[in-house]
């Protein structure tokens, strides 16, 4: 990849900078042609990558972990055994604009704006007292041209002025759980619920800048905040998936599917979920059957996550009301395993939220833990569409030719490495429009890692697209995450010919 490029010269000894293999004047013609030699390889390339094309219903690795060790399988219940339709995001959105107006008096006017599905992308962080969202690498910097103020991308040279470059510092950024404190500025958006929230907050603000209304960010992003979260509490949300289940559920037997295929073979499982007992009833009978209890061992609802994981001080209560065992609103984590038992990498936990499902069981608990990424998906069938790997592999070898050539200082030289350098930038903004048009990717920056990434690499020993990606693999299944080149490795079995052949020459020549 794009390390494998630099990889290849910065293992190499320091060599004294030269001009040309010839005549000065031919310096021009020297570079355009090692361009079009490095262009025709990578074209050849290019049909062997398309032969071998990742698979979107895979499921990828952090850790090596044996599915033979599992005894007991956990789950979510949002967005990880039920999956919502696009009209859900709309009525909360919706929702929460109406209690703005209606309850928090803001101007009728924002009643204008409507839900955006092609926006937001999870992950992202917003800046609380500055009023932007932003995407963040995994090295706490700002990926330039993803600095959004309402609806316009803020330039590149305001952002380096208001963090006086394009890092953000550790005591800036938000704790494992979003959450800013100790004068923290940014919020960490890791929920899938909270794209409805980010795209709100950036309505508001466009209405309010295009309007010259005098707003303070602070208490626009509070109001935001409590609008959303009273769509969930007030019981909003679930009244209107409860009405028309068919609209706002995705039907899929695929969880049945994974469900009963885990029952066959001995495994027990449960349930945890912040959603209310009869709201989760409802859905599991749409999606899995009436007899849906059969297949869980212990259901707890209400559980208050990310708290039920790590507050040792709340009581418990147990009740038998819904299902055989139900934990309701007491309930805590040390409770349960005292009275299961279950405990260690005998335990695996899917969860769409990567800290308030996945960080605490993993740190604390050693339970192993698997991410449920419905992003995934359509992330990978981008990938594999041939302009995607054209685009990329050209980005990468041109990437690679860019650091070789730079040894030639001579203004002649130099032209033709800024042509290559506006090529390369314009083609990084390509590959981001590939994904989305405003934040590209929801797992890269230009060339590192999001953020997200980082924390899901961190708390998730697997991740996939949806449990139905289970069904592709047996009970006894061992995961192995691929060895990935670090930058001081010479990563031949993945460098691309392209690369190398042109390089080599090049260094002979020096």
């Amino acid at each position: 990849g794009e390390a494998a490029a630099r990889g290849l010269s910065r293992g190499s000894p320091a060599r004294p900078l030269c001009t040309a293999p010839g005549p000065a004047g031919d310096m021009k013609r020297y570079l355009w042609e090692r361009y079009r030699e490095a262009k025709r390889s990578t074209e050849e390339l290019v049909p062997s990558i398309m032969s071998n094309l990742l698979n979107p219903d895979a499921i990828f690795s952090n850790n090596e972990m044996s599915l033979s060790d599992i005894e007991i399988y956990g789950f979510d219940y949002d967005y990880t055994l039920v999956f919502y339709s696009k009209h859900l995001h709309t009525l909360i959105f919706n929702a929460a604009r109406d209690l703005l107006i209606n309850e928090h008096r803001y101007p009728v006017e924002i009643r204008k704006y409507e839900y955006d599905p092609n926006f937001a992308i999870r992950g992202l962080h917003y800046d609380v007292q500055r009023a932007v969202l932003m995407k963040i690498d995994a090295f706490h910097y700002i990926q330039l041209g993803t600095v959004y103020r309402g609806h316009s991308v803020v330039p590149d040279d305001e952002v380096i002025d208001m963090y006086e470059g394009s890092h953000v510092p550790l005591e800036q950024m938000s704790d494992f759980y979003g959450k800013s404190s100790h004068g923290n500025t940014m919020k960490q958006f890791m929920d899938i619920f909270s794209l409805p929230e980010m795209t709100l907050l950036s309505c508001v603000n466009e209405h309010f800048l295009k309007n010259n209304i005098d707003y303070e960010p602070v208490h626009l992003y509070k109001d935001v905040k409590d609008a959303i979260r009273d769509v969930h509490i007030k019981g909003i949300m679930y009244r209107a998936i409860e009405a028309d289940i068919e609209k706002y559920i995705c039907y899929a037997e695929q969880t049945r599917a994974v469900l009963a295929k885990l029952a066959d073979h001995g495994k027990k499982m449960f349930l945890i979920t912040n959603s209310p007992s009869s709201f989760v009833d409802k859905g599991m009978r749409y999606i899995v059957g009436k007899d849906w209890r059969d297949l869980f061992d212990v259901v707890i609802v209400q559980a208050e996550k990310p708290n039920f994981f790590n507050d040792k001080r709340r009581y418990f209560r147990l009740g038998h009301d819904v299902i055989s065992v139900l934990f309701s609103l007491q309930g805590n984590l040390y409770e349960f395993l005292k009275l299961t038992g279950w405990r260690g990498s005998k335990v695996l936990y899917f969860g769409d939220h990567i800290y308030s499902d996945l960080a605490d069981l993993t740190l604390k608990h050693g339970w192993r833990t698997g991410a449920i990424i419905p992003e995934l998906r359509s992330e990978l069938k981008i990938m594999n569409t041939e302009q995607y790997i054209q685009t990329m592999t050209w980005l990468q070898t041109l990437t690679g030719l860019l650091e070789q050539m730079q040894v030639h200082r001579d203004a002649e030289s130099q032209q033709v490495l800024q042509e290559w350098k506006k090529e390369r930038k314009e083609m990084r903004e390509m590959t981001k429009s590939f994904f989305n048009a405003q934040f590209g990717s929801l797992f890269r920056t230009d060339q590192n890692p999001t953020y997200f990434l980082r924390r899901l690499s961190r708390f998730a020993d697997i991740y996939m697209a949806s449990l139905s990606c289970l069904l592709n693999y047996d009970v006894h299944h061992t995961f192995y995450p691929r060895r990935t080149p670090l930058q001081h490795e010479l990563p031949a079995w993945s460098d691309s010919a392209a690369l190398r052949a042109p390089l080599r020459q090049e260094a002979q020549a020096k």
